[in-house]
């Protein structure tokens, strides 16, 4: 039977949210840096369209990319090149201005991501 030392320990916490493996502090407050490296996607890439919170202007999302926060503003620039709009990456999620479901998968699988359309 593995120790909680020899698992890795802590790894959430209902006061401070997800922590740092290597120095047991808050992903926020992390001193090593390595907090910083965890992909906060599940490997699951989903394409949605979403106007909840946006005053009725439609945004495209992806979810789900295992990536760290450059590869994600990397690939979410390229995806915004290719649609010819704006927009940004926020929480682990590329948003992307207007309805552009279909090139962004598009574009997905053409750099080797299964993704797959989610939603309505």
């Amino acid at each position: 039977m593995k120790s909680k030392s020899s698992s890795g320990g802590l790894v959430y916490s209902t006061e401070a949210g997800r922590m740092c493996p290597a120095c047991r502090q808050p992903i926020a407050a992390c001193v090593c840096g390595k907090g910083k490296l965890a992909p906060l996607g599940d490997g699951k890439v989903r394409v949605s369209r979403e106007t909840k919170g946006r005053a009725g202007k439609g945004v495209t999302l992806v979810r789900g990319l295992p990536l760290d926060e450059a590869a994600l503003t990397a690939l979410g620039k390229q995806l915004k090149a290719a649609c010819g709009s704006g927009g940004t990456v926020k929480d682990g999620v590329i948003e992307i201005q207007g309805d552009h479901c279909d090139k962004v998968l598009q574009q997905l699988i053409a750099v080797g991501w299964p993704a797959k359309r989610s939603g309505g």
